[in-house]
């Protein structure tokens, strides 16, 4: 009986080591995805916040580097409905808002959401837009981000945006 009470506490010591030995990968697992995720966010604030200096300056060749050249890719933005490439983005948004801004300014706001699926990821965020034209209008606007971006080589960047205001209340 002594032997088979043995075997017996045998296998729950065993099968104790294996519940702690799950416990603890699970905990190991969960603080890793947490500190990817702190991570995350402060990648993607950085990259966002640069995003809007970098419109801010005026020129197209300032955010261009935060964008995919493919020419398949799509970008909606407030005025007109989408733009289809990089090349086609730049022209058309230097001829729609830059040419005849004297000033910009592009915020982001503290309201950053981020999810990261591997190489991809998309944040979403509230922005507000300050333009003053060479003809001395001011306007500001609150608008609507969404960007994905996707990891290619050490550098992330957008392959898709998404920039839209809502509807004027009545």
């Amino acid at each position: 009986m002594s032997r088979a009470v043995g075997k017996s506490a045998e296998r729950w010591r065993w099968l104790m080591y294996v519940a702690l030995a799950i416990f603890g990968a699970l905990i190991t697992f969960v603080g890793a995805r947490a500190q990817q995720k702190a991570s995350d966010d402060a990648t993607f604030r950085k990259l966002v916040d640069g995003l809007c200096v970098a419109w801010s300056t005026g020129t197209v060749e300032a955010p261009a580097k935060f964008y995919a050249k493919d020419s398949g890719l799509v970008f909606y933005d407030v005025s007109p409905f989408s733009y289809h490439g990089w090349k086609e983005y730049q022209a058309g948004v230097q001829k729609e808002f830059l040419d005849n801004a004297s000033e910009i300014k592009l915020t982001a706001g503290k309201d950053l959401k981020v999810t990261r699926r591997g190489m991809i990821a998309w944040t979403i965020v509230p922005m507000h837009l300050f333009e003053k034209s060479k003809n001395g209008k001011t306007t500001e606007m609150d608008l609507r981000y969404t960007g994905i971006w996707e990891k290619r080589g050490p550098s992330w960047v957008l392959v898709h945006d998404h920039l839209s205001a809502p509807a004027a209340e009545d």
